[in-house]
């Protein structure tokens, strides 16, 4: 992700839920378009052919024609996304002085990730994911949340903003990948713009898989 360094932030889970709230105030703020989005696939296991699913109903803040956006499920080999909504959308709060507040909202349906199966890794499954982001005037928030995760063993209770879960092979205990959680980025720039992942899947073993897997992106940058 060019421009952007990671930041994580603590937060209270559960084992089938977890949020994260964050807060910026840049020292001089531009106004920014806030997008969201269910997410994305690209890797590739062994000698099959790679599996790509392009980036899952982006929605964009003043585009009308992609405010909401919504799409069915995307299934390809080893990963299926079960759809879901995303909603952008601003908010004058007030006319005369042009000050107004921007959110971007994605929610995802059940998500299927079965690539790691035949190289003796979980089956990844969640029920529903959602990630979420405000900007205000000198101010960005986001939220994440999950439910119904399944096929993890050793997932704790509390789940912080930017655990790393390691998915392994359950024979050899060999790394496959890595999970994090409540990914976050601010710009490197300082307007406290911030990106936000509910999961990003990292595929760790280059002689047998490689890529990546992200779920439930939104970003916010402060208002006037």
């Amino acid at each position: 992700m060019p421009g952007v360094k990671l930041r994580r932030f603590g937060t209270i889970g559960a084992l089938l839920a977890a949020s994260l709230f964050v807060a910026v105030v840049p020292a001089s703020a531009e106004p920014d378009a806030g997008t969201a989005n269910l997410g994305s696939a690209l890797f590739k296991v062994g000698t099959k052919p790679q599996v790509e699913i392009a980036t899952q109903a982006t929605c964009v803040v003043d585009d009308p024609s992609k405010a909401t956006v919504t799409t069915g499920t995307v299934s390809k080999s080893g990963i299926s996304f079960g759809g879901g909504t995303s909603t952008c959308s601003r908010t004058v709060l007030d006319e005369a002085n042009s000050v107004s507040s921007i959110t971007a909202q994605t929610v995802g349906k059940p998500f299927d990730l079965s690539a790691l199966v035949g190289l003796g890794g979980p089956r990844v499954h969640l029920n529903e994911y959602k990630a979420s982001c405000i900007g205000t005037q000198g101010r960005t928030s986001a939220s994440w949340s999950f439910s119904g995760i399944s096929a993890l063993p050793g997932l704790p209770g509390q789940i912080q903003s930017g655990y790393v879960y390691h998915l392994k092979n359950s024979k050899t205990g060999a790394e496959l990948g890595t999970i994090t959680f409540g990914e976050t980025a601010t710009s490197n720039d300082g307007d406290g713009s911030l990106t936000m992942s509910a999961l990003h899947i990292r595929f760790t073993a280059p002689e047998k898989v490689t890529g990546e897997v992200v779920l439930g992106t939104v970003a916010c940058g402060p208002t006037p």
